[in-house]
Parts: C-alpha cells; structure tokens; sequence
C-alpha cells in the first residue's frame, strides 16, 4: 500500500488461524481483505471504523474458519481489468474445496495459454479468501505460489482447512 492512497471509508480488522485480517468497504461492499504478513498489515496505526458489511464478512469468516461456512455471502467491489474481473468470477464459482489450475482458468477466461497472465490477475485479487484464489494450483496440481500472508505455507494451511488433499513428492 503506497503511502498516497486513499484511507477507505471503513476498516476493522479481526484475528484468523492464519493471522490478523484487515478488511476495508467502501459502505456497501467489501471492497479488500489483506491477510497479516510479518506481523503487519497495510493500516496498522489506522482507527477500526466499523459498518454492516463489514460485521457480516468478519462473522462469515469466523464460521470459515471454525468449518460451519462454505460458501461467502457478501457484497463485493472488485476493482480491476476486464480479464481480471473474468479471472475472480470464476473463482466465486468455484465450490469449497475444489481446485483449478492457472491453465484451466485462463481458458475458462477466454485466454488459453496465458498461464502468467493468470498468475498476475490471482495475485491481483482484492479479496482473497473470499473470492479463493487459494484454490488455484499448477497443472501438475502443485502448489507454486500465493502472495497472502506468509505466502505458500499460507496457501497451504487453507487448502488443508478445505479438505484438498495435494500430491506428495516421489
């Protein structure tokens, strides 16, 4: 986060099995979601303003997390490219513990053989978790790379929390 954006209108912040939480709304939708990294978080220092939105995704993950919430219900302001928008609604489609390849996903968004592309438009993603990048894996269904949290080990412990049994190495 640069330090010249803008502070958005509501901010709350809540703990998680993977680290702290901070997730931002512009008042009707949830518009960011940034898992803790080396023990920090992009506003750290900001004051928490609360709103509905908000209290919905922070109790939404709370269930996540405990296993009672498979599916997220929440109003979503996802900012971005045409071929990044293609690439997070098909994640949403996705079901809770089903994986996809960057490979699949490109093609599924109109652009086979883009695999980079892909990557930058998952990593790109606003809201992780809530739109699960987390699910996506390399052709061979190995995981090759996350940018939340602590990175992969991050990316492992979701895919763990939703049941994905990955291959183990010969």
């Amino acid at each position: 986060m640069t330090a010249s954006a803008p502070s958005p209108s509501f901010l709350v912040r809540t703990d998680s099995p993977i680290g702290r939480l901070e997730l931002s709304s512009d008042g009707a939708n949830v518009t960011r979601l940034v898992v803790e990294s080396n023990g920090t978080l992009p506003r750290d220092g900001e004051p928490e303003r609360g709103n509905r939105v908000l209290e919905r995704a922070v109790q939404q993950l709370e269930q996540y997390f405990s296993g009672r919430r498979r599916k997220f219900r929440l109003p979503l302001q996802l900012t971005g490219t045409a071929f990044q928008q293609a690439i997070w609604n098909r994640l949403l489609e996705l079901e809770h513990g089903e994986v996809i390849s960057y490979g699949t996903l490109g093609a599924a968004a109109g652009r086979a053989g883009s695999g980079r592309a892909v990557g930058t438009a998952v990593r790109s993603n606003p809201v992780p978790i809530i739109v699960p990048c987390h699910r996506v894996l390399s052709t061979a269904g190995t995981v090759i790379g996350y940018s939340g949290g602590q990175g992969i080990p991050t990316k492992l412990w979701l895919l763990a929390h939703e049941g994905v049994l990955l291959p183990q190495p010969a």
